[in-house]
């Protein structure tokens, strides 16, 4: 299994920056991928950003110019930069892995933005 831990989030003014962080523990040779999805209230869930082991990213467009991931693979960790958050960034935001057992997911965070 793997396990995640995020931190990060909070809340913002409009026009501002957060940054997220997740760490990944237990069988970390099997991750494949990372992800981070958000979740706001009464929506479903979707996919912000993803990125491979190599490096490879596939970004939202409604977050394409603002926000960033990074990965380091040594450490198993993952970031996401969010610059320019607008009140829509609002949401819970989980870090994801896929791995050869299938995905793993954090237990989200919160990010509020106010405008």
């Amino acid at each position: 299994q793997v396990q995640l831990v995020e931190s990060g989030g909070g809340l913002v003014q409009a026009g501002g920056s957060l940054r997220l962080s997740c760490a990944a523990s237990g069988r970390t040779f099997s991750i494949n991928a990372f992800g981070w999805y958000r979740q706001a209230p009464g929506k479903q869930r979707e996919l912000v950003v993803s990125i491979s082991r190599g490096g490879s990213t596939n970004y939202a467009d409604s977050v394409k110019g603002r926000f960033t991931i990074s990965r380091d693979n040594a450490k198993n960790t993952v970031a996401l930069q969010m610059d320019s958050l607008k009140p829509e960034d609002t949401a819970v935001y989980y870090c994801n892995v896929q791995t050869a057992w299938g995905p793993y997911w954090g237990q989200g965070t919160q990010v509020t933005v106010s405008s």
